[in-house]
């Protein structure tokens, strides 16, 4: 790892990313296996750039609600005791009701029946649920919550993100991570520019655009993320979705915007191995 230059790491305690390299219960309740934790990262000059807890707190199920709230609070704490200033996690999505079952992301507002929908749950559980949660993770010294802008959840664009950062305080940024742009038509830069002063930690992640499955089927695919060849797009290794130039323009770009933090390398690339992607 040190041989590529790496210098820092963001590291999963739970929830849909797992906790491979994190037993956060075990961490909390042992100082001794705190220290070994803390241990492994100082011999190799490593340091944590985030914890990350990525779930759907908000989720209608409440035994899954329960279990990410359950590990997004630990979160915050384990992160005080690491002394860690950013936590990486999900705005999550409600259902259409309190009877729900299932999430529900509203993506247009007719019939009127959807725009109802996301009144109810920015008003009734988003808002709420993110001012309580802002309020602990500070108290918790957490200062930077950093939420990835990801479709399929309620914080999915600069203009979420920022309706959630008014309303809950300024501990809530980004988690920028380019690739769930992309595909939304959005442009990164211009979103890098809206979001100057609360872009609090990036991932590293291209996609690649399909310009003949997008023109014939547009950009929402719910086709499996295996099916390469017939999806409009798919998540990439940098520089196989969009050239050097334009990752020279993002990172010269995050400077202007004052971000002088850890390049977090994400990788998803299903043509390539893990180790080959983080290698190029």
């Amino acid at each position: 790892v040190q041989k590529t230059g790496l210098e820092a790491v963001e590291v999963s305690t739970g929830n849909y990313p797992g906790d491979a390299h994190c037993k956060i219960d075990e961490l909390l309740n042992s100082k001794e296996a705190l220290k070994r934790f803390k241990e492994e990262f100082k011999k190799r000059n490593i340091e944590i750039s985030a914890l990350s807890c990525h779930g759907n707190p908000l989720h209608p199920e409440e035994s899954i609600a329960r279990n990410h709230r359950e590990i997004t609070r630990k979160t915050f704490v384990l992160a005080n005791r690491l002394g860690i200033e950013r936590v990486a996690l999900f705005s999550g999505c409600p259902g259409d009701s309190d009877s729900s079952k299932y999430p529900n992301w509203v993506t247009c507002p007719w019939p009127e029946d959807y725009s109802k929908i996301l009144k109810w749950q920015w008003e009734e559980k988003v808002i709420p649920y993110w001012q309580k949660e802002a309020k602990f993770a500070q108290e918790e010294g957490i200062e930077k919550i950093c939420f990835e802008m990801h479709p399929g959840f309620v914080v999915y664009n600069p203009e979420t993100l920022l309706k959630l950062r008014e309303a809950a305080g300024k501990a809530i940024g980004a988690n920028f991570d380019p690739s769930h742009l992309f595909w939304q038509g959005i442009d990164p830069i211009a979103a890098l520019k809206k979001l100057k002063g609360c872009i609090y930690h990036v991932h590293a992640k291209d996609t690649k655009i399909d310009d003949y499955n997008t023109s014939v089927n547009g950009v929402l695919d719910t086709k499996s993320y295996g099916d390469e060849i017939n999806r409009s797009w798919i998540f990439r290794t940098v520089g196989y979705g969009h050239d050097a130039s334009f990752w020279k323009y993002f990172i010269s770009t995050l400077r202007l915007c004052g971000y002088d933090y850890v390049l977090s390398i994400e990788h998803e690339d299903s043509l390539m191995s893990a180790n080959e992607g983080f290698q190029k």
